[in-house]
């Protein structure tokens, strides 16, 4: 990804730093976008400040917070505040590094405490309600088959999905090849039904008009590579044929997947791994257990748990 016109009207600081962010950190072009928006609002305030990225010494830790103040002040949510921060914290960590600035001015800069939050999913009943809504004969259909089967049934980011190429799927051997965050590379098993759908899909794939240089695995009805809102309103409308209603969207797949492996007995360590996270604490805020499950896993499993008889517990104290 070059440099974007928004980005160049920035100054060479910011530029030098997201040439590093793309061709270096090979970062994804969501990452790099939303550094861009984020760089581009704090040089905003800096302005109304008689300040800019121009003149990095002149930039201080009370530039950041007061910074922060306005953010606060507009009623952001802390995650968006958070992320605007570690925005800032890259790019003054990059221009320390290389001796652009003595002093990084975001040391003692905290992040906003976050609001724990567990993401919503479906239960397995809703789920199969979901994955059976969609029984259309037309290519748009067995794509859309296809792309509901790869988002639940492998627990890929709905970005992951939309990058993936024709020849990342091997129905074969039941995996596909997924480029996740920071471009690391992991390889998701498919299912048995998202082996077939895809099979049916790229039978018909060709109907939907992509040019003979379109690798892209899912695509529109124009033919081109399909973009996240298209998948959002498709997964709406499945939503909405299977009597779901209140907002599904395509990381709550994800999360569904996650938790229903995690109730059929998969361990976090091998989550963690399907969901190409970094560390388990992401997949544990991601793959909490209802207390029903616990609950049950206890009874099964604790030697003073209501499932054994006083009898039996004796026979075992002797």
């Amino acid at each position: 990804m070059s440099l974007t016109a928004a980005t160049k009207d920035l100054p060479e600081s910011v530029q030098i730093f997201m040439t590093y962010m793309d061709v270096e950190k090979r970062s994804s072009i969501a990452t790099l976008r939303s550094y861009e928006k984020d760089l581009a609002q704090f040089e905003e305030f800096l302005q109304s400040r008689k300040k800019s990225l121009a003149k990095l010494d002149k930039i201080n830790a009370d530039l950041v917070r007061a910074f922060l103040a306005k953010l606060h002040g507009r009623n952001l949510a802390k995650s968006t505040m958070s992320r605007k921060l570690s925005a800032l914290r890259s790019f003054f960590k990059y221009m320390t590094r290389y001796k652009f600035i003595k002093n990084d001015p975001m040391v003692g800069i905290r992040n906003p405490k976050q609001e724990v939050r567990q993401p919503r999913s479906l239960n397995v009943d809703q789920a199969v309600n979901l994955m059976d809504s969609k029984a259309g004969v037309e290519p748009a259909d067995k794509r859309d088959q296809a792309l509901l089967e790869i988002l639940y049934g492998s627990g890929l980011r709905v970005s992951e999905a939309i990058s993936l190429d024709f020849y990342d799927v091997d129905t074969s051997s039941s995996v596909v090849r997924v480029i996740g965050k920071g471009n690391k590379e992991r390889l998701s098993p498919l299912s048995d039904t998202a082996c077939r759908a895809i099979d049916d899909y790229l039978a018909v794939r060709a109907e939907l008009g992509p040019s003979l240089e379109e690798q892209a695995l899912f695509v529109g009805n124009r033919g081109g590579r399909i973009n996240r809102r298209q998948v959002n309103r498709i997964l709406a409308r499945m939503a909405e044929e299977a009597g779901l209603y209140g907002g599904v969207h395509p990381h709550m797949l994800r999360h569904s997947f996650a938790s229903h492996m995690l109730q059929s007995g998969a361990d976090m360590r091998s989550v963690q791994e399907l969901l190409g996270h970094e560390n388990l604490s992401t997949t544990q805020r991601y793959t909490h257990l209802n207390l029903q499950q616990i609950m049950n896993v206890y009874d099964k499993a604790h030697p003073l748990a209501g499932n054994q008889s006083s009898d039996s517990r004796s026979k075992d104290e002797e």
